[in-house]
Protein backbone atom coordinates (compact mmCIF):
# COMPACT_ATOMS: atom_id res chain seq x y z
CA UNK A 1 0.00 0.00 0.00
CA UNK A 2 1.47 3.30 -1.01
CA UNK A 3 1.37 6.57 0.90
CA UNK A 4 -1.61 7.91 -1.07
CA UNK A 5 -3.70 4.81 -0.32
CA UNK A 6 -2.73 4.93 3.34
CA UNK A 7 -3.83 8.58 3.54
CA UNK A 8 -7.20 7.76 1.90
CA UNK A 9 -7.65 4.81 4.21
CA UNK A 10 -6.92 6.99 7.24
CA UNK A 11 -9.38 9.66 6.01
CA UNK A 12 -12.04 7.03 5.44
CA UNK A 13 -11.54 5.61 8.95
CA UNK A 14 -11.69 9.14 10.42
CA UNK A 15 -14.92 9.91 8.55
CA UNK A 16 -16.52 6.66 9.75
CA UNK A 17 -15.38 7.39 13.34
CA UNK A 18 -16.77 10.93 13.26
CA UNK A 19 -20.07 9.75 11.74
CA UNK A 20 -20.40 7.03 14.39
CA UNK A 21 -19.61 9.44 17.22
CA UNK A 22 -22.13 11.94 15.84
CA UNK A 23 -24.82 9.25 15.59
CA UNK A 24 -24.16 8.21 19.20
CA UNK A 25 -24.32 11.81 20.45
CA UNK A 26 -27.54 12.49 18.53
CA UNK A 27 -29.13 9.35 19.96
CA UNK A 28 -28.04 10.19 23.52
CA UNK A 29 -29.40 13.69 23.09
CA UNK A 30 -32.75 12.31 21.93
CA UNK A 31 -32.91 9.87 24.86
CA UNK A 32 -32.13 12.72 27.27
CA UNK A 33 -34.84 14.89 25.70
CA UNK A 34 -37.33 12.02 25.89
CA UNK A 35 -36.52 11.42 29.57
CA UNK A 36 -36.80 15.13 30.35
CA UNK A 37 -40.14 15.30 28.54
CA UNK A 38 -41.38 12.20 30.39
CA UNK A 39 -40.28 13.67 33.74
CA UNK A 40 -41.95 16.99 32.95
CA UNK A 41 -45.13 15.19 31.94
CA UNK A 42 -45.14 13.21 35.18
CA UNK A 43 -44.48 16.37 37.19
CA UNK A 44 -47.26 18.16 35.34
CA UNK A 45 -49.70 15.30 35.96
CA UNK A 46 -48.57 14.96 39.58
CA UNK A 47 -48.94 18.73 40.06
CA UNK A 48 -52.36 18.73 38.41
CA UNK A 49 -53.45 15.77 40.53
CA UNK A 50 -52.22 17.56 43.67
CA UNK A 51 -54.14 20.72 42.69
CA UNK A 52 -57.30 18.69 42.10
CA UNK A 53 -56.81 16.93 45.43
CA UNK A 54 -56.31 20.24 47.25
CA UNK A 55 -59.22 21.88 45.46
CA UNK A 56 -61.53 19.01 46.40
CA UNK A 57 -60.72 19.44 50.09
CA UNK A 58 -63.20 21.53 52.02
CA UNK A 59 -61.39 24.29 53.93
CA UNK A 60 -61.42 24.39 57.72
CA UNK A 61 -64.69 25.26 59.47
CA UNK A 62 -66.68 24.40 62.58
CA UNK A 63 -68.96 21.42 61.97
CA UNK A 64 -71.41 22.55 64.65
CA UNK A 65 -72.25 25.79 66.41
CA UNK A 66 -69.19 26.96 68.35
CA UNK A 67 -69.67 28.55 71.76
CA UNK A 68 -69.25 32.33 71.68
CA UNK A 69 -66.10 32.15 73.83
CA UNK A 70 -64.43 29.90 71.20
CA UNK A 71 -64.50 32.78 68.71
CA UNK A 72 -62.15 35.73 68.79
CA UNK A 73 -63.53 39.23 68.38
CA UNK A 74 -63.79 40.57 64.85
CA UNK A 75 -62.71 44.01 63.74
CA UNK A 76 -65.23 46.80 63.88
CA UNK A 77 -67.13 47.41 60.63
CA UNK A 78 -66.53 51.14 61.10
CA UNK A 79 -62.92 50.62 60.00
CA UNK A 80 -64.08 49.74 56.49
CA UNK A 81 -66.25 50.99 53.65
CA UNK A 82 -68.51 49.47 51.02
CA UNK A 83 -68.97 45.72 50.82
CA UNK A 84 -66.12 45.12 53.28
CA UNK A 85 -67.97 47.16 55.90
CA UNK A 86 -71.19 45.28 55.16
CA UNK A 87 -69.42 41.91 55.47
CA UNK A 88 -67.73 42.82 58.77
CA UNK A 89 -71.15 43.91 60.08
CA UNK A 90 -72.75 40.62 59.00
CA UNK A 91 -70.03 38.65 60.77
CA UNK A 92 -70.63 40.69 63.94
CA UNK A 93 -74.36 39.86 63.74
CA UNK A 94 -74.08 36.11 62.97
CA UNK A 95 -70.61 35.02 64.16
CA UNK A 96 -71.59 31.44 65.01
CA UNK A 97 -73.09 30.86 61.56
CA UNK A 98 -70.05 32.38 59.81
CA UNK A 99 -67.74 30.15 61.89
CA UNK A 100 -69.49 27.11 60.38
CA UNK A 101 -68.51 28.20 56.87
CA UNK A 102 -65.30 27.20 55.08
CA UNK A 103 -63.34 29.95 53.39
CA UNK A 104 -62.46 29.27 49.76
CA UNK A 105 -59.52 31.64 49.60
CA UNK A 106 -57.87 28.71 51.45
CA UNK A 107 -56.48 30.91 54.20
CA UNK A 108 -56.69 27.87 56.47
CA UNK A 109 -53.61 26.59 54.61
CA UNK A 110 -51.70 29.84 54.33
CA UNK A 111 -52.74 31.65 57.52
CA UNK A 112 -53.99 28.87 59.79
CA UNK A 113 -57.56 30.17 59.84
CA UNK A 114 -60.15 27.91 61.48
CA UNK A 115 -63.16 29.10 59.45
CA UNK A 116 -64.55 32.02 57.50
CA UNK A 117 -64.97 33.80 60.84
CA UNK A 118 -61.17 33.89 61.29
CA UNK A 119 -60.86 36.08 58.20
CA UNK A 120 -62.73 38.88 59.97
CA UNK A 121 -60.63 38.81 63.16
CA UNK A 122 -58.11 41.01 61.35
CA UNK A 123 -58.10 42.94 58.07
CA UNK A 124 -57.60 39.83 55.89
CA UNK A 125 -61.23 39.80 54.73
CA UNK A 126 -61.17 43.49 53.85
CA UNK A 127 -58.68 42.65 51.12
CA UNK A 128 -60.28 39.41 49.94
CA UNK A 129 -63.31 39.38 47.64
CA UNK A 130 -63.90 35.68 48.36
CA UNK A 131 -64.22 36.23 52.12
CA UNK A 132 -66.52 39.21 51.66
CA UNK A 133 -68.77 37.46 49.15
CA UNK A 134 -69.02 34.28 51.22
CA UNK A 135 -70.08 36.23 54.33
CA UNK A 136 -72.67 38.22 52.38
CA UNK A 137 -73.96 35.04 50.69
CA UNK A 138 -74.26 33.24 54.04
CA UNK A 139 -76.22 36.17 55.47
CA UNK A 140 -78.60 36.30 52.50
CA UNK A 141 -79.21 32.55 52.69
CA UNK A 142 -79.88 32.73 56.41
CA UNK A 143 -82.45 35.46 55.77
CA UNK A 144 -84.14 33.00 53.37
CA UNK A 145 -84.50 30.61 56.31
CA UNK A 146 -81.83 28.06 55.39
CA UNK A 147 -80.07 26.09 58.14
CA UNK A 148 -76.33 26.36 58.73
CA UNK A 149 -75.83 22.96 57.08
CA UNK A 150 -77.76 23.99 53.96
CA UNK A 151 -75.93 27.31 53.81
CA UNK A 152 -72.59 25.49 54.09
CA UNK A 153 -73.63 23.12 51.27
CA UNK A 154 -74.49 26.10 49.07
CA UNK A 155 -71.24 27.90 49.93
CA UNK A 156 -69.24 24.76 49.10
CA UNK A 157 -71.10 24.23 45.84
CA UNK A 158 -70.75 27.84 44.71
CA UNK A 159 -67.25 28.71 45.85
CA UNK A 160 -65.49 25.39 45.23
CA UNK A 161 -66.76 25.51 41.64
CA UNK A 162 -65.16 28.97 41.21
CA UNK A 163 -61.65 27.61 41.83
Amino acid sequence: MNCYEKKNCFILIAIVAVATATAILVRRSQVTKDKAKETATHQMHDGAARRVELNNQIPAHYESVPSPNELRATLSPEHFTGKAREAYQVVREIPQLIAQMPCYCHCDRSLGHKSLHSCFEDDHAANCATCIQEALTASALQKQGLSAEKIRERIIAEFSAAE
